[in-house]
């Protein structure tokens, strides 16, 4: 896949695949949107993340900035998380990695006019989006 090689440039499938499976299932519950992205985001799109949670793509009409976060389905001790943005095909990815309770993120990328790519992360557990919400 696109996203998987753009990734893997940055290190993040190698870890992935070592940490855990790269397969998308359906939640049981998915993860509620944690407005982490502020005042002004709206939920455009989402991901879930196997069984363990939910990336979210966010949107702001007023500012043209898109955000994603990755929320876990229940807070727990810190596992690797990740969050992954850009525009597509070739924008710079934002990013939050690193070990945490309940969600990485929020990061945000100008995207009035642009696809988006996307990407979360749970403990080695990946849920991928490429060229959407464009407009």
């Amino acid at each position: 896949m696109r996203l998987m090689k753009k990734l893997a440039a940055v290190g993040l499938v190698a870890g992935a695949a070592a940490a855990g499976s790269l397969a998308v299932a359906a939640p049981a519950s998915a993860a509620a949107y944690n407005g982490a992205c502020g005042e002004g985001y709206a939920v455009v799109n989402s991901a879930a993340i196997g069984s363990k949670g939910t990336v979210f793509l966010t949107y702001n009409s007023s500012n043209g900035y898109n955000c994603a976060v990755t929320v876990r389905n229940s807070s727990g001790s810190a596992v690797r998380m990740g969050v992954w943005l850009a525009t597509s095909p070739s924008g710079a990815w934002k990013s939050d990695v690193g070990n945490y309770t309940t969600y990485a993120g929020p990061v945000y990328v100008y995207g009035a006019d642009s696809c988006m790519d996307w990407v979360g992360e749970i403990s080695g557990t990946l849920a991928e989006r490429g060229a959407t919400n464009c407009g």
